[in-house]
């Protein structure tokens, strides 16, 4: 784990992400805030490619919660057959919607409470659906940003929640809505696991991390 970086330090990692992409994006596809919904319960320890592939054919004919649960367990299985642990995110998906008809008139709720109380829909789903959906500064820590933070110093902590407190105390207030997508499209492209990419990254002179791969 990395030292905490100080503020200049962190202002300047953020200028040079956003000057090299202003307005990043989530890579899972949605349609709406229900479908975003759905396709990041069914991203847990699954690829947003994977999940991009079978949530295609499934929003053409499932955006909402009734016609969701109109294509019943067995269709929502077999369009989601190949993501992983599919058997009880299907069951987790047609739940949330039951609850979101019963409960919600159809509609998702939009206070991280009310989120999480959905089956399948933690912390970082319900923080993924904030940011991206309603432009709360919600900070989705998942195993890309647990990795950069702490390698980097940018926002190190012993666990996911130490490091969303991490995000949010030490990233300047400008940088706060898109860096959660900053830091994941870092993580994934060139800070990665095994092998980083160092001789490709933007903010190798600010990052002390000592084992680089240059």
């Amino acid at each position: 784990m990395a030292k905490q970086l100080g503020y200049h330090e962190i202002r300047a990692i953020f200028e040079r992400f956003k000057a090299q992409e202003a307005e990043p994006k989530g890579e899972l596809e949605h349609v709406n805030v229900y479908t975003l919904v759905v396709a990041v319960a069914l991203s847990a320890q699954a690829t947003d490619a994977g999940v991009n592939k079978a949530t295609r054919a499934l929003f053409q004919v499932a955006d909402t919660p009734q016609k969701m649960l109109d294509l019943g367990l067995e269709g929502l299985t077999e369009h989601i057959k190949t993501i992983g642990l599919f058997r009880q995110k299907a069951k987790n998906v047609m739940k949330l919607s039951q609850i979101l008809v019963d409960d919600y008139g159809g509609e998702v709720p939009n206070s991280r409470a009310a989120l999480q109380s959905l089956p399948g829909v933690g912390r970082k789903t319900a923080n993924v659906v904030l940011n991206m959906w309603w432009g709360v500064p919600a900070q989705a820590v998942d195993t890309h940003i647990f990795r950069v933070g702490n390698r980097t110093g940018i926002a190190p902590g012993k666990n996911v929640d130490a490091v969303e407190r991490a995000i949010e105390d030490n990233i300047p207030a400008d940088f706060q809505h898109h860096a959660h997508h900053w830091l994941i499209l870092h993580g994934r492209y060139t800070c990665k696991a095994r092998k980083p990419i160092c001789g490709n990254c933007i903010i190798r002179d600010l990052c002390p991390y000592e084992e680089k791969n240059l």
